[in-house]
């Protein structure tokens, strides 16, 4: 059996949350698309060029607390608006989309551009606002000390790079579900997502 789902939407909106619930809670498998890219901009900064990074990616470089920092978030915005690179990484991501038993792809483009015929799309937002409060939660919560204005500066400046960029840019698919999680949990938001899923497959 094979459902692809595609869940797309800006840093911070909640998505890998809810990708990692859903999966979990219909036996799918999971990829988090962005940590492809953030692996190759973590590639980058150690001095490796971009595209030979990604031609070379390994599923053992997506491990590793070290593509959470904020350095490493901005060096995969980067590379992201690489030609090459996003096409570099695009088999990778189909070919697990495929899978059997059913996958969750979450990212910037899947529902657009790696599977376009997905079975669901789910688009995830929230404001630039409530997106910046949750970053830095988590910022701090791993001891990396910052301030609001300083993540609400790097979440707005990803966020035009993500929607400007030629290849790919960050916008919801045609026939993609909406889902606004700013005034939610991440328990409401889930179920949510859960509710379309259930929906879909029932056809």
């Amino acid at each position: 059996m094979m459902f692809t789902i595609a869940i797309d939407g800006p840093a911070a909106a909640g998505k890998g949350t809810i990708s990692k619930a859903v999966a979990a809670h219909f036996g799918f498998a999971h990829l988090d698309t962005g940590l492809l890219y953030r692996a190759v901009g973590a590639k980058t900064l150690a001095g490796e060029e971009a595209l030979a990074a990604a031609e070379a990616l390994d599923p053992a470089d997506l491990e590793g607390d070290h593509l959470r920092t904020p350095d490493v978030a901005q060096a995969a915005s980067r590379v992201a608006v690489d030609p090459q690179v996003r096409a570099a990484l695009v088999a990778f991501q189909r070919s697990f989309a495929r899978r059997e038993g059913g996958a969750v792809l979450d990212g910037r483009d899947i529902g657009t551009v790696i599977c376009p015929d997905a079975d669901l799309k789910l688009f995830v937002t929230a404001s630039a606002e409530t997106r910046a409060q949750r970053r830095l939660d988590e910022l701090n919560g791993k001891g990396l000390a910052t301030t609001f204005d300083a993540v609400l500066a790097d979440v707005e400046a990803r966020d035009k790079r993500d929607r400007e960029r030629e290849t790919a840019p960050l916008i919801p698919a045609g026939d993609a579900v909406l889902l606004d999680t700013s005034d939610l949990t991440a328990e409401q938001a889930i179920a949510q997502a859960v509710k379309h899923v259930t929906r879909a497959r029932a056809g």
